[in-house]
């Protein structure tokens, strides 16, 4: 082959490599349709963080949470994990403490939020069987800004729940109050009448005697 005929060939083939090329950028350079995201973890968590009511607080230096780390104060922890955020967020200057300690079975102590005041003042709340939104509304009664108390007459003003989930535990109150006790479910074995005590009877008879007078 002439080093023409070469040439030509190899001018040929670049010209269809370059063709390819130009194509396959065209084809990527295609906007391809946009589709809607879904809601991100973070716009979750501001949503939360932001939802109605605000949990102000007012005159209040610090918050201490004691709870048990595990398999107990269910209603504490659903707190820790729920509200205690929204707290945080509503009050950034507000100093949170959590003490998680081990419990054991045969412990009976009882989880707790203790409240320190700007005046140096102490109170704390016991939060033994309860749920977290009946632990926030403590709080906010005993502590919150006056914007909730505005928040509240607003609530009942248009018949709907103060805060979130507390349509649940009256329900649940409810349907518990209204439930049989298993006392009243216990059948009165007092007025049965008595099993005789068959210590004192002679022995059966065998043999060739159960068969005679």
């Amino acid at each position: 082959m002439s080093l023409k005929a070469h040439t030509d060939k190899h001018n040929a083939d670049f010209s269809r490599f370059a063709d390819s090329r130009h194509w396959t950028l065209q084809a990527a350079m295609v906007r391809q349709p946009r589709t809607i995201p879904g809601p991100s973890r973070l716009s979750k968590i501001l949503s939360n963080l932001k939802a109605a009511p605000r949990l102000e607080l007012a005159n209040l230096r610090s918050l201490k949470l004691t709870l048990a780390s595990r398999n107990d104060h269910f209603g504490a922890r659903h707190f820790l994990k729920e509200d205690l955020p929204r707290i945080q967020w509503a009050n950034p200057d507000l100093a949170i403490e959590v003490s998680k300690m081990r419990k054991s079975r045969t412990e009976g102590w009882h989880p707790e939020l203790e409240l320190q005041f700007e005046d140096g003042s102490k109170r704390l709340l016991d939060l033994q069987d309860k749920w977290s939104s009946s632990i926030v509304r403590e709080l906010m009664d005993t502590a919150g800004a006056p914007s909730w108390s505005r928040w509240k007459k607003e609530a009942a003003a248009a018949g709907r729940p103060v805060l979130p989930g507390e349509e649940n535990e009256i329900q649940k109150r409810t349907k518990s109050s209204s439930s049989p006790s298993l006392q009243a479910t216990t059948p009165d074995l007092s007025s049965e009448p008595a099993i005789p005590d068959l210590s004192s009877l002679p022995p059966p008879k065998t043999g060739a005697a159960a068969v005679l007078p």
